[in-house]
């Protein structure tokens, strides 16, 4: 019987390039796969862009929202539960696997009452709310970041899955060996854009005296590209600002140094290109997860933590005085991102949803 997986991920990207991670490496190695998702979340545009055939379930989050969503929640959730467990009776998948998003839900649930084998990945250090329920009944569970869930869970660390192109970039000691010159400093403010991140750092860039200015590449998103152009204008310090990133391997490989945000996928990237970073977290996350995720590396030496309240100008313009004053720095921050890399978390995760398609595992 030919292993066929159906894939539950949506919402936002940290959810579905990670999965689209996985279900690309098992496609390619002859599984059938296809997707259950939501039409409202990222993964309506990606998932076909990518090949894979999307089915639709009708769920949202609560969190966040009135009580009158909240009321409403037990039947939404009932009736996703019902689409899900029809899309997998007709559907037949060998495995189901979970990386996040609403529709893991319902989408693991109905996997559950159906006997079919359930494995979830938790990309956050910080479980989300529908992986926190799916790891008691999941036949496994994986883990990004250590001590995510209780013991109890038996949950395996793998780290996330990374685009194989990052993953190749050479070791930080060979892609910074015999460079001179101004330093390199990558802003990444996100698809929506990070407007602390579009104000201090121009302004902590005019901070810095002549010779220790970088050469600037600002990804600053559509929404806020305008205002992040003027405020470099405005600070006086040249920088090229774009509205987004289409090779995040070339862009990891030209810079010394990143400033960013901590989403799961974020962190996981800089690891795996071995790249040293300012971090600091979006401030609203669920359950403040970005925090966790800086952790994981500035608790390495691989990173400086920035809490946004914390952000000014003056305090951000001496850690970069400091890294750009010793290219050593930098050197050592890349080098134990590196060693913070789990290159094979894709494997990982794909080898244990083929084994649990063999006929034996489901006997």
């Amino acid at each position: 019987m030919v292993a066929r997986l159906a894939v539950m991920a949506g919402g936002t990207g940290g959810h579905v390039f990670p999965a689209l991670a996985v279900a690309e490496y098992l496609r390619d190695r002859g599984v059938e796969v296809f997707w259950i998702g939501t039409q409202a979340g990222m993964e309506s545009r990606l998932v076909p862009e990518h090949g894979f055939e999307l089915e639709w379930v009708a769920i949202e989050g609560v969190r966040g929202k009135g009580v009158a969503q909240w009321l409403k929640a037990p039947f939404r959730l009932l009736g996703a539960f019902g689409q899900a467990r029809a899309i997998l009776r007709r559907r037949r998948p060998t495995v189901v696997l979970g990386m996040g998003g609403f529709v893991s839900g319902p989408g693991g649930l109905a996997a559950r009452a159906l006997g079919l084998p359930l494995v979830i990945h938790e990309q956050n250090f910080v479980p989300g709310m529908t992986n926190q329920w799916l790891a008691r009944v999941a036949t496994r569970v994986f883990e990004a970041f250590p001590g995510s869930f209780p013991p109890a869970r038996g949950a395996v660390v793998t780290g996330n899955p990374v685009r194989q192109s990052i993953l190749d970039l050479p070791a930080p000691a060979e892609r910074l060996a015999g460079r001179s010159g101004p330093a390199r400093l990558l802003v990444l403010g996100g698809s929506l854009g990070a407007q602390a991140l579009n104000e201090t750092v121009p302004q902590a860039l005019a901070l810095l005296p002549p010779e220790q200015r970088p050469l600037v590449r600002h990804q600053a998103g559509e929404r806020t590209l305008d205002l992040a152009r003027a405020a470099y204008g405005e600070a006086g310090v040249e920088a090229e600002v774009v509205a987004f990133v289409s090779d995040m391997a070339a862009a990891y490989a030209w810079a010394d140094l990143v400033v960013c945000r901590s989403g799961a996928l974020t962190v996981s990237e800089l690891a795996g290109a071995g790249i040293g970073s300012i971090l600091v977290p979006y401030p609203f996350a669920v359950d403040d997860h970005q925090v966790g995720n800086a952790r994981y590396l500035s608790e390495a030496g691989a990173a400086r933590l920035i809490i946004q309240r914390d952000l000014t100008a003056a305090g951000l313009a001496e850690h970069l005085s400091t890294l750009f004053s010793d290219r050593a720095r930098l050197l050592a921050l890349a080098e134990a991102a590196r060693r913070r890399a789990q290159p094979e978390a894709t494997a990982h995760i794909a080898n244990a949803c083929l084994e649990l398609s063999a006929p034996e595992a489901r006997s």
